[in-house]
C-alpha cells in the first residue's frame, strides 16, 4: 500500500467527531514526508496478544543510568531476532503495520522514546532512528503553518 492510501486509511479509520479526520488530514504532510524517508511502506513489530507494542529498553554504555525504550520495526518477517522472543514466546505476535500508521501511533505514546527501522533486509547495521519527539515538533510546525494559512483571508490578492 502506497503511501497516500495509508493516510487516506488514516483518514478513514479516524473517529467521526467532526475534529479528527480533519486532523489527520492537516498532519499527513509531515507523515508522509518522514515515511517518505524510509524505504519500506510496511515493517514488522512485536506485540503482544492485546497488540501492545514491545518495547526494548536500551542503556548508554558510558553511563547505564540513560536509557531510552524503542520499538523495533523490521522490514520482513525474516530479519526478526529470535533473541527478541518472536517465534519463542506464544505472548508475543509478528504485526505487519503500515508505515504512516506506526509514526501515527507513535505520537501519542509517552512510554516510547522512538522506533528503529531496520531499512536493510538480512542485516542490522542500516537503520534509521525516529524519535517520538522529532515526530512530534514536525508534527507541531505542520499544525502551526495550518494555523498561519487558515488566517490568511481567500480574498488576500
Amino acid at each position: 500500500m502506497d503511501l497516500q492510501a495509508q493516510i487516506q486509511l488514516l483518514i478513514d479509520d479516524a473517529p467521526k467527531d467532526g475534529i479528527t479526520p480533519q486532523l489527520v488530514a492537516t498532519i499527513a504532510p509531515a507523515l508522509s514526508a518522514i515515511a517518505s524517508s524510509l524505504r519500506h511502506p510496511q515493517y514488522y513489530i512485536l506485540q503482544n496478544l492485546e497488540k501492545d507494542w514491545v518495547l526494548t529498553t536500551l542503556s548508554n554504555r558510558t553511563n547505564p543510568d540513560l536509557e531510552k525504550r524503542v520499538i523495533y520495526a523490521f522490514p520482513t518477517i525474516q530479519d526478526v531476532p529470535v533473541s527478541l522472543s518472536a517465534g519463542l514466546d506464544p505472548q508475543v505476535i509478528l504485526a505487519p503495520i503500515p508505515v504512516t500508521h506506526l509514526l501515527f501511533q507513535l505520537m501519542a505514546l509517552d512510554t516510547v522514546d522512538s522506533i528503529v527501522f531496520f531499512e536493510t533486509p538480512g542485516t542490522t547495521t542500516n537503520i534509521i532512528e525516529i524519535e517520538r519527539t522529532y515526530l512530534q515538533n514536525e508534527i507541531q510546525q505542520q499544525l502551526q503553518q495550518s494555523r498561519l494559512h487558515n488566517q490568511i483571508p481567500p480574498n488576500i490578492a
